[in-house]
């Protein structure tokens, strides 16, 4: 970012300030609006799949229950037969539980299998989702939302839900189905002592709501700091050039290190309710066993009850605390995802502020109009362009200076749209920019800005940006015209040679005639031009200056520049202060004045003697 970039640390008016880390109070229980919304859009694609794997669950886990109640019956029926000489009801209770463990083991690999299908959709989904949404946020987003946030929510979040949906779905309906059809089944076997089991579920309940009310917040906090080391780690290595030139790198190590701690103390308060919870449920699971055996055991010795009835009885009962701790389990996966949900839903209700119409006007072939009408802008409750009125005719190459915070760089954004005015229109070729489609926007308008930003991949992938489908003729072509086919040639792999990360094997100057190529592939009608030479030195400026002649011939163009060289291409010269236009005229007329350009012209003068 450069200092003439008019944008303060705030986000624009109209955009949602909320950060979608400061999750409510409670959001960790129960899913908010937004979330519900969220998940009930990811998962009705797959309603149809989701009923056959409740079908497939209820059958899978029917068969699962059967084994206790076969096992008491062959105590009561089969052995007491086998002792009278029939083998029969032995061999028929032995097949029916092979069958019952059989059909268990397959519709358990059926569910797992295809619950992990849908799961992955649904993820893919969500994926693609928020990673298009992002790309369509405005400036404004990306300002205050930092890189590392973004970041996080498209891993460590999305990584959250990955981990609910693949381990601990299947084992939450596995369990929630089998503690109700057991509490069922226990009161159905033996009244009496269903009775005795009820006793221990007051005790459970106190237990399992303590944990409920102190996990939220506990699995809260480790969604914050892992988020803030996301944060941290991405700004530091995005700026090490920085960190390295200043000597940050102790400042950054303590930083990291008191993040990290906060990390680990997080998650060691998660870990120590889990070691409390557990083994909590398991001693009220014991010592309601040990009553139900005491009591069951009287009944057995009165004749009341039947040995085969009281084993069953107590595997079912056994069956039934087990499941309480894969539920306590799933809740440490349960209560990450639900934030991390409601984290991605806050993302995604981000509304962009400059929105592609519904009824688009159509522009084919721009001429290149400018035309700025009593447009009024300004972020939050700063005013940056009170009542601009600005008229830029096909052709015209423009350029804007001033001094910093002037408002040039927030009348270019306005002329590519990458913000809308608050009032008054921007236009091009006679129709508003809001009225035009997206598509026929930025085939009309291009922006180069002093980064010269250049994504992974060859110098040919570069050039082709904005034009994909380009045949190699045509990128080479640009790259003549511009005057980049020379350096590109000598490069190892010519056109195809890797730029690596940002352009990094690239000279600042073989970087920016890459952009200017990749412009002029574009061919836009209007290019707007920030600070395009500024990072550069004088020879690789000279070479720049001549390729900017060759880009801006025949098209409209606005020029921010600081370095009057540059401003010399042009034939119309912008003086701007406090968002208002002071000087109009060519280079030759302004210099020859007494104003503010002619100034800056002397200026410029006496730092080259």
């Amino acid at each position: 970012m450069t200092a003439d970039q008019d944008l303060p640390d705030q986000s624009w008016r109209g955009v949602a300030t909320e950060d979608s880390d400061d999750l409510p109070t409670g959001a960790g229980i129960f899913l908010r609006d937004r979330s519900r919304r969220l998940l009930g859009e990811l998962l009705r694609p797959h309603r149809r799949a989701l009923w056959w794997l409740l079908a497939t669950i209820v059958v899978q886990n029917a068969a699962w229950l059967a084994g206790p109640l076969l096992i008491g019956v062959g105590i009561d029926v089969a052995v007491p037969a086998l002792m009278d000489g029939d083998p029969w009801p032995l061999v028929w209770i032995s097949t029916a539980m092979l069958a019952a463990a059989g059909l268990d083991t397959a519709l358990r690999f059926v569910f797992l299998t295809r619950s992990g299908r849908v799961g992955q959709a649904m993820l893919l989904t969500l994926r693609r989702r928020v990673f298009t949404h992002v790309q369509k946020l405005p400036l404004s987003f990306h300002e205050r939302y930092t890189s590392g946030k973004t970041i996080s929510r498209l891993t460590s979040d999305v990584e959250a839900l990955a981990e609910l949906l693949d381990e601990g779905l299947d084992n939450l309906v596995t369990a929630l189905f089998s503690v109700l059809t057991i509490g069922v089944v226990l009161v159905v076997l033996d009244p009496p002592l269903g009775f005795v089991a009820l006793l221990g579920f007051p005790a459970l309940f106190l237990v399992a709501r303590w944990f409920q009310r102190n996990s939220t917040v506990a699995y809260r906090r480790t969604r914050e700091t892992i988020a803030a080391l996301i944060v941290q780690f991405t700004e530091t290595f995005g700026g090490v050039r920085a960190v390295q030139a200043f000597r940050r790198e102790p400042r950054n190590d303590q930083l990291y290190a008191a993040l990290n701690d906060d990390n680990r103390q997080a998650h060691h308060r998660a870990f120590w309710l889990i070691a409390v919870f557990v083994p909590a449920v398991t001693l009220i699971g014991n010592l309601t066993t040990v009553a139900v055996l005491g009591y069951g055991a009287l009944r057995v010795l009165d004749g009341a009850l039947a040995v085969g009835t009281l084993v069953s009885f107590l595997l079912y009962l056994r069956r039934f605390f087990d499941p309480l701790q894969d539920i306590a389990m799933f809740y440490n996966s349960y209560q990450s995802a639900t934030a991390a949900l409601e984290k991605l839903s806050g993302v995604l209700e981000e509304r962009p502020t400059v929105p592609e119409p519904a009824d688009p006007v159509p522009l084919p072939a721009a001429v290149g109009e400018v035309v700025l009408d009593r447009v009024g802008f300004g972020y939050t409750d700063s005013t940056v362009l009170p009542e601009l009125t600005l008229t830029v005719p096909p052709g015209q190459t423009v350029a804007l200076v001033g001094t910093t915070g002037a408002g040039k760089s927030t009348l270019a954004r306005l002329v590519a749209r990458f913000y809308d005015p608050v009032s008054g229109e921007v236009r091009l070729d006679g129709v508003p920019l809001h009225r035009l489609s997206d598509g026929d926007l930025r085939r009309a308008v291009v922006m180069v800005t002093q980064e010269s930003f250049l994504f992974s991949g060859t110098v040919a992938d570069n050039i082709a940006f904005g034009r994909p489908g380009a045949t190699r003729e045509q990128i080479e072509g640009a790259a003549r015209a511009i005057g980049a086919h020379s350096f590109i040639a000598d490069l190892p792999e010519g056109y195809d040679t890797e730029v690596d990360k940002r352009g990094g094997r690239l000279s600042a100057g073989q970087r920016q005639l890459v952009s200017f190529a990749r412009a002029f592939l574009a061919d836009p009608a209007v290019l707007v031009l920030d600070e395009a030479t500024s990072s550069l030195d004088v020879p690789s400026e000279r070479l720049v200056q001549h390729a900017l002649r060759t880009l801006l011939a025949d098209r409209t163009a606005l020029i921010i520049a600081h370095r009057l060289s540059t401003v010399e291409i042009a034939g119309r010269v912008l003086v701007m202060e406090a968002g208002r236009i002071v000087e109009d005229g060519t280079p030759t007329e302004l210099v020859a004045g007494a104003g503010r350009f002619a100034a800056l012209h002397q200026a410029w003068a006496d730092s080259l003697v």
